[in-house]
């Protein structure tokens, strides 16, 4: 493990001695060492499946190490349970933010505090005090009357924080805070950790965004395979260099699109598409082979355009054209029937059957394509098509029986990715691709999309992550107020130009 001495003005707030986890035989954890210091940003970043999840359950007490030692203030602990890391001021941010989204914002500062500390009743005007004056402190605009599902991502977070505060946490964990925001919103979460640590809170930093990661860390630590493989300044690091130990890789973000034959014709078109409250007159065309990227804020109608032609909310006027035909999308079953697939945002919930096996969920969406002329599976193609996806999408699993819920995030956006190209579709939309994947799954996955892209396929990519957008897209569409405001196409199709059009 390569280190860096740095001066420790005061002991480290947390340190982890030579971590060890076993799961099954497998070790997830190998001797892991790092350290936290008061007022401190250190990024924790690694492949999916390095460790960096098993590492923050152990700190936060829902995993037990098999060895090693978690040194809180100066005093070791063997392990934690999840009481004792609250008691020792350790709180973790998961994405989901774990939050009552029918109780307000003040209350949901405040409770878990109140259940912790063993309170038999709860008062929500005495709560009301102690919620104020964390948001006063922290200089926050949070409605502490308002129900957290009426909250966007980025006010829910900010709540999860307060909650974490109130509770006196000194070391908050934040477990990819970054993923559903936009760059606007992403700027104010960076001005938030900064009165943080001006509080001497030490935070670790969970990312895959490593553009994120250099501007907020002082510190970064990289997991490869259960070992911490280096810890270093943020300021002797690049992408790069992440990406490199984080993979034992060379990895190549720049742009990288073909270019398109003359011959290659128009698969989709849309003709002044509309629907009352979501999007009005959107009109734009795909090409074979093309990648065209849409982007946009959080709420502009970009998902609301693709989810229309994927047939969940149909559009109410307008053309779409498939192949120079009109076609009729009112339905699901419409468009799968017009050759369109789509990759949902929560692909989680919305794109896979967790239970079930990798197997089957390559298949489910394809029987009619695996039949035979008496209408019945034909089990060998079948399993030649898992196979052969299992295969070129690199699923990292120990066969095509493994359960969906068992892989890591990457692994699982490439089962759904899997899903839809067994069926071969015409026109393939994906929300968010890369959404939670760390970077060599990203760089295999945008590839994967790129030949599918040579064979004559027509992509969507609907993100608001530009540099994805800028490495794989041939124009990108940009969506404000429900309305296609800017095509970039050429030298336009840059960071900081999409950045700049969707801040407009």
């Amino acid at each position: 493990m390569t280190s860096i001495a740095h001066d420790k003005p005061t002991q480290p707030l947390l340190e982890v001695r030579n971590i060890v986890k076993t799961f099954g035989g497998v070790t997830a954890l190998s001797g892991v060492t790092l350290d936290l210091l008061p007022g401190e940003v250190l990024c924790l970043a690694g492949e999916n499946g390095c460790g960096k999840s098993t590492l923050i359950k152990i700190i936060s007490g829902a995993e037990k190490p098999d060895s090693g030692e978690i040194i809180v203030d100066g005093i070791s602990h063997s392990s934690m349970d999840t009481t004792n890391a609250i008691k020792n001021g350790i709180q973790v941010i998961y994405q989901d933010f774990s939050l009552f989204p029918n109780l307000t914002v003040a209350e949901n500062i405040v409770l878990t505090s109140a259940v912790a500390s063993r309170r038999h009743t709860y008062s929500q005007r005495a709560a009301r005090p102690a919620a104020q004056a964390i948001v006063e402190e922290l200089g926050l605009k949070l409605d502490l009357d308002a129900d957290v599902e009426q909250l966007s991502v980025a006010d829910k977070q900010l709540t999860a924080i307060c909650r974490a505060l109130v509770s006196d946490a000194r070391i908050l964990i934040m477990d990819e805070p970054t993923t559903a925001l936009t760059h606007t919103e992403v700027e104010r979460l960076f001005i938030i950790v900064e009165r943080l640590r001006a509080r001497g809170v030490g935070l670790i930093f969970v990312s895959h965004k490593l553009d994120e990661v250099l501007k907020i860390s002082q510190r970064v630590a990289i997991l490869r395979s259960g070992k911490n493989v280096v810890t270093d300044l943020a300021s002797t690091l690049t992408p790069r260099t992440i990406a490199l130990h984080m993979t034992g890789l060379e990895l190549d973000e720049s742009r990288n699109i073909s270019e398109l034959p003359p011959e290659s014709g128009v698969v989709l078109e849309l003709d002044r598409m509309s629907l009352e409250g979501a999007y009005q007159d959107v009109s734009f065309t795909l090409r074979r082979g093309e990648i065209l990227g849409v982007t946009g804020l959080l709420g502009s109608g970009r998902t609301e355009i693709a989810e229309s032609l994927f047939g969940v909310v149909p559009h109410e006027s307008g053309i779409i054209k498939i192949d120079g035909s009109p076609v009729r999308i009112h339905s699901i079953s419409d468009a799968i029937k017009a050759g369109i697939g789509y990759v949902p945002e929560d692909r989680l919930t919305q794109g896979l059957f967790m239970d079930k096996s990798i197997a089957d969920n390559i298949i489910a969406g394809s029987p009619d394509e695996h039949a035979t002329r008496l209408r019945m599976l034909d089990l060998r193609a079948v399993r030649e098509t898992i196979q052969a996806l299992f295969a070129r999408l690199r699923v990292k699993a120990p066969n095509v029986q493994a359960p969906v819920r068992s892989l890591s995030g990457g692994n699982a956006q490439r089962v759904v990715l899997a899903k839809w190209l067994a069926r071969r579709p015409r026109i393939l939309m994906l929300n968010g691709p890369t959404v939670g994947v760390d970077i060599g799954s990203k760089a295999e996955i945008l590839g994967i999309l790129r030949a599918e892209a040579a064979e004559g396929m027509g992509i969507i990519i609907i993100s608001d992550d530009a540099p994805e957008l800028v490495a794989c897209c041939h124009r990108v569409l940009v969506v404000r107020n429900g309305r296609v405001v800017d095509i970039l196409e050429g030298d336009d199709v840059a960071i900081d130009t999409i950045r700049e059009k969707v801040a407009a």
